[in-house]
């Protein structure tokens, strides 16, 4: 509204001066002296309102522009994690495929896909089931080590009873000392080596795998290593605490072993 007042007032001095400038020279010069500051203001006014409005669009031009790059990063960004997690899957199928050629033919990938959120289970549930092989009482196992059991199985999946479970169980030895004893699972996420007699010199860091007796597991697969050893002052048993080679939280794939070769499709007529 200011910036209007202001354009008319000096429409109309400039109109008195256009009619005098002719007749009185120091009327012209008076009006001119009042004048120009007013165009002054009201030339600054246009101006700066002019620089808003190109500032204004030139904004929304590059917020525009930005979110269109965003997107773009976003984009690429996303096919690059997609990419780096197809890449870490094909390696562990590797390793899956290769643990699997040097152990027995009588193995059967499985992708976990439900894990119990109890706690007080640690089960999984992998794809697996009856029309593949996987059967209760089966032992699940992956490259560094002992994972579980079978303990139900459907048609086409099975759940598996974690090695840290509670309710777990596998008969294991020293592989130095060749000290004997049932590993349980523990709440910690670690395993008890339980029942190991104190004449056995058994030392913090030794391997502890399956000793094959319990009719489950096949004997030399790792269960993990001696994490602390305690000897008490009465008894014939010593504590030994086994921590697993196996990452729990982290298991994204596993090999069942079993016990005959998986049925074989039937053909469609």
């Amino acid at each position: 509204m200011g910036v209007i007042v202001l354009i008319a007032v000096s429409i109309i001095i400039l109109s008195i001066n256009s009619k005098r400038r002719y007749t009185s020279y120091g009327m012209g010069g008076v009006a001119l002296t009042l004048v120009a500051p007013f165009q002054e203001i009201v030339t600054d006014a246009i101006r700066f309102s002019s620089d808003i409005w190109q500032h204004y669009f030139m904004l929304v031009k590059m917020s525009q522009e930005n979110a269109h790059l965003n997107q773009e990063l976003r984009q690429a960004l996303e096919n690059k994690n997609r990419q780096n997690e197809i890449e870490l899957s094909n390696a562990r199928l590797r390793d899956l495929l290769g643990f699997r050629k040097t152990v027995t033919p009588l193995l059967v990938a499985a992708e976990v896909i439900g894990k119990d959120p109890s706690p007080w289970f640690k089960t999984i549930v992998i794809d697996k089931g009856l029309q593949d092989g996987v059967d209760k009482g089966l032992p699940v196992v992956m490259p560094e080590g002992v994972v579980g059991l079978v303990t139900n199985a459907a048609h086409h999946y099975a759940t598996v009873l974690l090695l840290i479970d509670q309710n777990s169980a596998i008969d294991a030895l020293v592989q130095n000392s060749r000290a004997r004893g049932i590993i349980e699972g523990e709440p910690t996420g670690r395993c008890r080596l339980k029942y190991v007699l104190r004449k056995y010199e058994v030392k913090i860091g030794e391997v502890v795998i399956s000793s094959g007796l319990d009719g489950v597991f096949p004997k030399g697969f790792r269960v993990g290593y001696v994490s602390e050893v305690t000897k008490p002052n009465a008894g014939i048993f010593q504590e030994v605490t086994v921590t697993p080679y196996i990452d729990f939280e982290k298991l994204e794939e596993v090999l069942v072993v079993l016990d005959r070769p998986p049925k074989e499709p039937a053909s469609t007529p």
